[in-house]
């Protein structure tokens, strides 16, 4: 198109240039017709040409009619140079127009492209910060599920620890219920064959409760002296209040059991208070109580004991299972009676003397 243009304009051009170039001329031509006189007239003045003295200047009227007559044509060529250069006027116009709005059109367009690029980005820059939100939200829901996890794993195996406990107490109410029985079905056995015996050892329940209680029986505490050094009172000379934490016990005590308000933890025969396993753990009784077995509680060794000591008079209180004021006391007693080292509380002798072992 640009081409098409420029090439019109040239014409145009060559056009106006012929035209204004043409009159010009011919009026030359013509007017040098009538001038030879004046021509030879000047080159006789000087000097140069000399003029025939019988020529005649051309009458000045003959060149009228040839200026106007070439008038006319002057105008008419004038008008159509004027109207070619309004249409190659108009033309640049035009093409400076169309140029104009091409360049409008592409900066349009470019400003579109810009616009588009910069929304494109913001989209992006969008989509990422979601996308990182989103992953930070998902990490912290991970992690929290898996404290959750942690912490109903922990629950449930506390709540199966409780419910093998409880089996445990259970079997071990009907234990007790039969060891009673037995133990009562010997006592009055024995009663009745060895009623002799009884007597001459002085052994009836209410005269030697009264004695021992009014005498030296008293609940002891301390088993630091030579009387619990060793033999199978050592675990009582050797006691001290160890504090770990709930991981450390269960990574080295595989018999750990919930009775008395705290934790306990079993090892060689004897169960022991796992002091901080639970910092808000309580024990009426805090020593150690021999059962022989893990598989039985303290609890349930203590209700056995109660049980006995009922039956054998030297316990009037509650079948429950707490090593209380009153169970230390009637172990106590029994203990002075058959001559074992006073505890005041369930050791390997007392229990071999009860018959519960």
């Amino acid at each position: 198109m640009k081409r098409i243009v420029l090439l019109t304009f040239i014409w145009s051009l060559a056009l106006a240039l012929t035209a204004s170039g043409a009159p010009g001329g011919k009026h030359a031509n013509q007017s040098g017709r009538g001038k030879p006189a004046a021509h030879a007239a000047s080159g006789a003045r000087g000097g140069k040409v000399a003029a025939p003295r019988g020529a005649r200047s051309a009458p000045r009227m003959s060149h009228s009619a040839p200026q106007a007559r070439r008038s006319a044509p002057r105008v008419s060529r004038s008008d159509g140079h004027r109207a070619q250069t309004k249409s190659a006027a108009r033309a640049s116009a035009s093409r400076s127009n169309r140029m104009e709005a091409a360049r409008n059109h592409s900066a349009r367009t470019a400003e579109r492209e810009h616009a588009s690029r910069t929304r494109t980005a913001q989209t992006a820059e969008r989509a990422a910060t979601t996308q990182n939100a989103d992953r930070v939200k998902s990490a912290t829901l991970n992690g929290e599920r898996a404290l959750t996890r942690n912490d109903r794993t922990q629950i449930r195996r506390e709540r199966a620890q409780a419910r093998a406990d409880t089996q445990r107490r259970i079997r071990t109410e009907r234990a007790k219920v039969r060891a009673g029985q037995t133990m009562a079905a010997r006592t009055r056995a024995a009663a009745r064959n060895n009623l002799a015996v009884n007597r001459q050892r002085n052994l009836t329940f209410a005269r030697n409760v009264a004695l021992n209680r009014d005498r030296n029986v008293r609940i002891v505490n301390n088993w630091r002296n030579d009387w619990f050094r060793g033999g199978d009172y050592a675990p009582f000379y050797n006691y001290n209040r160890v504090w770990h934490d709930r991981w450390w016990w269960r990574n080295n005590y595989t018999n750990i059991v919930f009775v008395f308000g705290g934790w306990w933890y079993w090892n060689t025969g004897y169960w022991y208070p796992a002091w901080g396993y639970d910092p808000y753990g309580w024990y009426s009784y805090d020593g150690p109580i021999y059962t022989g077995y893990a598989t039985v509680t303290p609890d349930q060794v203590m209700v056995n004991v109660q049980v006995a000591l009922r039956d054998s008079g030297y316990y009037a209180g509650r079948v429950d299972g707490i090593i209380g004021t009153q169970s230390r006391a009637a172990l106590a007693a029994f203990q002075a009676d058959n001559g074992l080292a006073v505890t005041s509380t369930v050791d390997k002798p007392t229990l071999q003397a009860l018959g519960l072992t």
